[in-house]
């Protein structure tokens, strides 16, 4: 069985010098990825690893979680920023089968449609939120269309 979190950035900076890939968590954002860390720890929700959009918030929100878990530092990967869901569940279908529980920290609507395309659930998936589906299949190749199912879903942010 294959474990995925998906996760979505906390509450970000509304602006940045450096435009939206450079755009940094706020502090109300870095409050919501911590105690969404924290909700993550005390469920027992801990994955064996953690790949990230390498936008700044997305690393922000990826690495307080990784500290808080006490996991190792996320691995970036530039193709989830952006991205479409195709895009993303070909990300996921490249994932290493040596990891059975892999975090995956994007950004909407990215999120939200690979969600929905992966469990045929529509979902609101607010700044701050994680969503574990479970998939029935022993190699990250074989996750397709509507083969996840919902297990577990919190999220820490509010809209605006």
């Amino acid at each position: 069985m294959k474990k995925l979190l998906l996760v979505r950035h906390a509450t970000a900076q509304p602006e940045s010098a450096q435009g939206d890939f450079g755009r940094a968590l706020s502090n109300k954002g870095i409050n919501e990825a911590t105690e969404l860390g924290q909700k993550l720890k005390n469920n027992g929700i801990i994955p064996q690893l953690v790949v990230a959009s390498s936008a700044q918030r997305t690393q922000t929100t990826a690495g307080i979680i990784t500290d808080v878990l006490q996991l190792p530092k996320p691995q970036l990967n530039t193709a989830i920023y952006e991205a479409s869901e195709q895009t993303l569940l070909k990300a996921i279908n490249a994932f290493a089968d040596v990891n059975d529980f892999t975090a995956m920290v994007g950004h909407n609507p990215g999120i939200s449609y690979l969600l929905f395309t992966l469990t045929g659930e529509i979902r609101d998936v607010l700044p701050a939120t994680a969503i574990l589906v479970t998939f029935e299949v022993n190699e990250w190749s074989a996750v397709s269309s509507n083969s996840g199912n919902i297990v577990y879903y919190i999220s820490t942010g509010q809209t605006a």
